[in-house]
């Protein structure tokens, strides 16, 4: 039996002090190569607005194009978890609302938990869809959904105020009964001490050392997006670098008629051809 990374598997993470790897991806063959690298976890994120559609926000992204990632996704990942980012607007209507489309990501996207974001605002949509028996993952701090609110991508949980705030909205997302939550944009002693006080795994994103587990967006650490660069992401590759130089000898084989060479063609029967 092939293992499965499970909401169980993050509680036992946290139990044991055990670091959780996720990442973003929004296609088959991005999926298929986290998932046989041994990733955690798979976020199916609102982020391919920016990454993949190239807007400056997320606030873009609707139900259907989440679906149609999300299918891509899980026919690539048979090990990982995956978690469907639900987007703007598909959970703040109303609580039924927030279930019908939670439950069009287990249905049709074929993942096996939702996001949402925000804290005490958002408790009574997460308990609905906890209800419906739908796993979700909580997201606070820095929720790229309110950029507008902030005013930008800005750190979150600086002040006082805003600190507890941030605190309160992890405690009420623990008992509305999220099975983790991401941290994002937050000062890494905040974070500390919320995955100290917290039942449930924390997962890190521009908020330090110390949470229960990790998670970027994929084009950001391989160096695929350029647009904009959070302080917090570290690059382990340069793909766009690279992806730039085999395009740029791309070319030039095929200018100076390099490329294809007979490895690269199919042959036929002479006696085929002179019947022609």
């Amino acid at each position: 039996m092939e293992h499965k990374f499970t909401t169980q598997s993050f509680a036992s993470a946290k139990e044991h002090r055990e670091r959780i790897t996720m990442l973003t991806a929004y296609d088959y063959s991005m999926a298929q190569m986290l998932d046989q690298s041994g990733i955690d976890a798979i976020l199916i994120g609102d982020s391919l607005g920016m990454v993949v559609q190239g807007h400056d926000s997320t606030l873009n992204v609707t139900m259907d194009e989440m679906i149609y990632h999300c299918k891509c996704v899980a026919r690539g990942a048979k090990h990982a978890m995956l978690v469907g980012d639900m987007p703007f607007l598909s959970y703040h209507i109303s609580d039924e609302e927030a279930v019908r489309n939670a439950g069009r990501f287990i249905q049709e996207g074929g993942v096996h938990a939702v996001k949402l974001e925000g804290g005490k605002s958002m408790a009574g949509a997460v308990k609905a869809i906890v209800r419906a028996q739908i796993p979700v993952m909580g997201h606070i701090g820095l929720t790229p959904q309110s950029v507008h609110v902030f005013g930008g991508f800005k750190v979150q949980g600086k002040e006082e105020r805003k600190a507890k705030a941030i605190m309160e909205d992890a405690l009420a997302l623990e008992d509305a009964g999220v099975f983790a939550m991401v941290l994002e944009g937050v000062p890494e002693k905040l974070a500390k001490v919320i995955t100290e006080r917290v039942s449930v795994p924390t997962i890190g994103i521009g908020a330090g050392r110390y949470c229960d587990g990790q998670i970027l967006v994929v084009h950001d650490m391989l160096g695929m997006y350029s647009d904009f660069v959070p302080k917090f992401v570290k690059r382990y590759a340069q793909l766009k670098t690279n992806i730039g130089a085999a395009v740029s000898d791309y070319i030039r084989e095929v200018k100076c008629q390099a490329f294809p060479e007979e490895k690269h063609t199919f042959q036929m029967d002479s006696s085929v051809l002179e019947k022609l």
